[in-house]
């Protein structure tokens, strides 16, 4: 399956969240959808020696690094990193609103310098040899989103950037907090919907506040190319990877969040063998079970308990009871 296939449903790349274990575990819920890490800056990478920051596991295929910056000769070496270490793509982040993100002069105040996104990504095509992306706000501050987008469109896709993932709020700089962000600015899904019939020959991926499989399928049903899905896939991992396959690709499966529990119980072990810590990985299982009967015992019982010297699979095994206890007595 080509990689624009699986970008027609995306799990967003989350700060502190998509990590390569949470990736691990969403890869085990999903066959097809396409993974995104968390943000990595071209500087810490290229100037920080920090190429450790793009480790993954092979079984995360179709898996793409999302990387920050503004310098495009930075960000070219970043993304020829990236593809040798075996990304499927590299994706530039014209989208965080965070005071450490503006600071560097990346994230979405570049939504201000169309010019020089094109120049980077332009840069980044030159050295990279899987595809590059962007994933953009549809506009900042006190900029109009129906001239500022399409003209940010127009402009980066001249140098050869076919896809885009565009998050349907404006992010403002100055007053909102990165989380406020995420919620205050008002959703303009008709715009984005706008786009995709404007310039029919880009992938067009919508984003922001799209809660479940049931709005995924309506978006991709109004003619968007993809989909992308941040915290409740995160927070609600079962009720939207657990569907994907089937619903978004048309994949027959089977497996439940039990079996991709049971199915972590190898991966735990060899993380631990490596001296890494259980709630290293156990912090992305939490949501697995939620608004079924046994999930508060399972939150609690591994929030409790995995933080613990010596915490292995066991403590994993117990909280699994609690729900299968339920079952077995309904």
């Amino acid at each position: 399956m080509k990689i624009n296939q699986h970008a027609r449903l995306s799990i967003a790349p989350m700060m502190h969240w998509t990590d390569r274990h949470c990736r691990y575990l969403h890869r085990l819920m999903s066959r097809h959808a396409l993974l995104y890490t968390e943000m990595v800056t071209a500087p810490a990478l290229v100037r920080g020696d920090a190429r450790h920051l793009l480790q993954f596991n092979t079984e995360e295929h179709p898996v793409a690094l999302q990387l920050g910056g503004s310098d495009p000769s930075e960000l070219a070496q970043a993304a020829a990193m990236a593809a040798d270490e075996g990304y499927d793509e590299v994706n530039l982040n014209i989208g965080c609103p965070s005071d450490r993100v503006q600071s560097g002069c990346f994230g979405a105040v570049l939504m201000k310098q169309p010019d020089l996104v094109a120049d980077c990504v332009a840069a980044m095509r030159d050295r990279c040899s899987v595809e590059v992306t962007v994933k953009c706000r549809i506009g900042v501050d006190d900029q109009d989103p129906s001239q500022i987008l399409p003209h940010f469109l127009e402009t980066v896709s001249a140098v050869g950037v076919n896809r885009f993932a565009i998050h349907a709020r404006k992010a403002w700089l100055q007053g909102l907090s990165p989380k406020e962000n995420r919620d205050v600015p008002p959703l303009d899904y008709d715009l984005v919907l706008q786009m995709k019939k404007t310039y029919p020959h880009l992938h067009i991926s919508i984003n922001g506040g799209i809660e479940n499989i049931d709005k995924a399928e309506y978006f991709l049903n109004q003619g968007m190319d993809g989909v992308m899905i941040g915290r409740a896939a995160y927070h609600t991992p079962s009720d939207i990877l657990l569907q994907t396959d089937r619903r978004i690709f048309g994949q027959s499966t089977t497996h439940t969040a039990e079996d991709v529990v049971r199915a972590m119980y190898p991966y735990i072990d060899r993380h631990l063998a490596q001296g890494g810590r259980l709630n290293q990985i156990t912090r992305h299982m939490l949501g697995l079970f939620a608004g079924r009967p046994g999930a508060r015992q399972w939150r609690r019982t591994l929030s409790e308990r995995a933080h613990r010297d010596g915490a292995g699979v066991s403590v994993v095994e117990q909280a699994l009871e609690y729900v299968t206890s339920v079952q077995v007595a309904q």
